[in-house]
């Protein structure tokens, strides 16, 4: 059976941002789905709009690029501990504190979507090895209750979150 979306009784609201964004019922593809559009976007960049912000103070493209990578990271491993009933308590991160210490801007765009297709590649590939049953587990992140599924369909949707916030500010 497919991972299908989660109930919103699965996550905080917080998440309904992103997992509203989803289209599809089935995880894994969700995963292809936005995986495939980011990195379509991302190699049709111009090289001289990479390290563009469109305001001061705000993230350059491959900061956002590298925060889509840090937080990615960062939801799997909550699912994985989750899916394997790890009953600690996961700590919240602050994204703003994170992407300067990224050191996006100082590396090739290249370099950042190679390891974002890895990345998400391997993201869908575990999720892929979820049961049913260890989708719909809860655990506690950031100090409120999630599920496994909830936390796959994040992902995907805070893809899609960033590539409109991409296309309708960088662009």
């Amino acid at each position: 059976m497919a991972i299908t979306k989660p109930q919103p009784t699965e996550y905080y609201m917080h998440f309904e941002t992103y997992i509203s964004k989803v289209s599809h019922n089935n995880l894994p593809e969700a995963l292809k789905h936005s995986g495939q559009e980011v990195l379509t976007f991302l190699k049709s960049l111009p090289e001289e709009k990479h390290n563009y912000r469109y305001a001061e103070g705000k993230w350059t493209i491959k900061e956002v690029v590298a925060h889509l990578i840090d937080c990615e990271r960062i939801f799997v491993y909550r699912a994985l501990t989750i899916a394997r009933k790890d009953k600690n308590a996961l700590p919240g991160f602050d994204e703003k504190e994170y992407a300067p210490e990224s050191n996006a801007v100082n590396r090739s765009m290249e370099l950042l979507v190679e390891e974002y297709q890895y990345l998400h590649k391997s993201t869908i590939l575990f999720f892929e090895g979820i049961t049913d049953e260890m989708s719909l587990r809860m655990g506690i992140a950031n100090g409120k209750e999630i599920s496994v599924r909830a936390l796959g369909f994040a992902i995907s949707g805070h893809e899609l979150h960033h590539l409109q916030v991409l296309k309708e500010r960088y662009l």
